[in-house]
């Protein structure tokens, strides 16, 4: 990474903001950089906001920011950090992905937080790359881009492009920059500030245990569910998941009701739902495509059980989502 410790011009950061960026992990990447500055007491890091239009951009909680910069040509040795947030496929405009292509093409680095890794995929700026992003847009992402190598993993860097799964894990990301650049003493000094304790590294992923997410600690029930969340689009029956953990159907579906209180098919059904409407309110895959993907042989058969559980049809929802104003996160 660039930056090196002995350096005496600051390394800048320009923080291209999307509309409705995530407040949370733009000024989690933004406070590091201020108080190892701080800590050190020279001028390591500058920084700089960039927007399209190169006057405001709203964050998704409704706040204006007024930016430094348009889209405007970037120092070779800056570092672009993208700042994504809801609605991340329409504030990735036809602009926005030719200037990441022509500032890629001239070497800068260039990162993703939260969403913004949608914006440097759509430029194709990870394919064949390592990168993470929000877990809720893990399913649309993997779809709409099969040439990255997407994991959950809380932040990556890969070369010169880096990415961040949003919320704090701005923070790791950048906790690790500056112990790059300038040592482990400085970034802990950093860390300690935010009163940050626990500084999570690439191998850390993004979402809690299963146990912890269900408030459940038991091995077998934890490891099908474990099977089902990595086989929506090919559905296992529950026969093959009670042998895989060395139990009966009968002894499996006692153990949901236990401890979740639905069957396992019922559970497995809105497994596969709510990644259904993730794609639905994410992507622009047509409704076939969805069903395809979430392990609905036909169309009519995941309109009746999508208005079951959501109380509207697969088809409304899009329609909703097309036509809803622009709102807050």
């Amino acid at each position: 990474m660039k930056g090196p410790e002995n350096s005496e011009r600051p390394q800048r950061f320009v923080f291209l903001l999307l509309e409705e960026f995530t407040l949370l992990s733009f000024a989690g990447a933004v406070e590091p950089l201020r108080i190892a500055n701080r800590m050190s007491g020279r001028q390591l890091y500058d920084w700089v906001l960039a927007g399209e239009s190169g006057d405001e951009v709203r964050c998704s909680a409704g706040s204006v920011f007024r930016v430094d910069m348009g889209l405007e040509p970037l120092a070779r040795d800056d570092i672009l950090l993208v700042c994504g947030g809801i609605n991340v496929q329409k504030s990735t405009t036809r602009g926005i992905v030719s200037w990441l292509r022509r500032e890629a093409r001239r070497g800068v680095t260039i990162g993703g937080l939260c969403t913004g890794a949608h914006a440097l995929a759509s430029a194709g700026l990870l394919d064949g790359k390592r990168a993470t992003i929000h877990w809720e847009n893990q399913e649309s992402f993997a779809e709409a881009f099969p040439d990255v190598e997407l994991t959950k993993s809380v932040f990556v860097i890969d070369g010169n492009r880096m990415t961040t799964a949003g919320g704090t894990a701005s923070i790791d990301l950048l906790l690790k920059l500056v112990a790059t650049d300038h040592g482990e003493e400085l970034a802990n000094a950093v860390s300690d500030q935010l009163i940050y304790t626990s500084i999570r590294t690439d191998q850390d992923t993004q979402r809690l245990s299963i146990p912890t997410r269900i408030g459940v600690r038991h091995p077998k029930l934890s490891r099908v569910i474990q099977m089902m969340e990595e086989n929506i689009e090919e559905p296992i029956s529950p026969s093959i998941l009670a042998r895989e953990v060395g139990m009966s159907t009968r002894q499996l579906e006692r153990l949901f009701r236990r401890y979740l209180n639905r069957s396992p098919k019922r559970y497995y059904m809105e497994l596969r739902l709510q990644k259904a409407r993730n794609l639905l309110m994410q992507t622009d895959m047509s409704v076939i495509n969805v069903a395809l993907a979430c392990g609905f042989a036909s169309p009519s058969h995941f309109s009746k059980c999508y208005r079951a559980h959501y109380g509207t049809t697969p088809y409304r929802e899009r329609g909703a989502k097309a036509a809803a104003p622009v709102g807050r996160a």
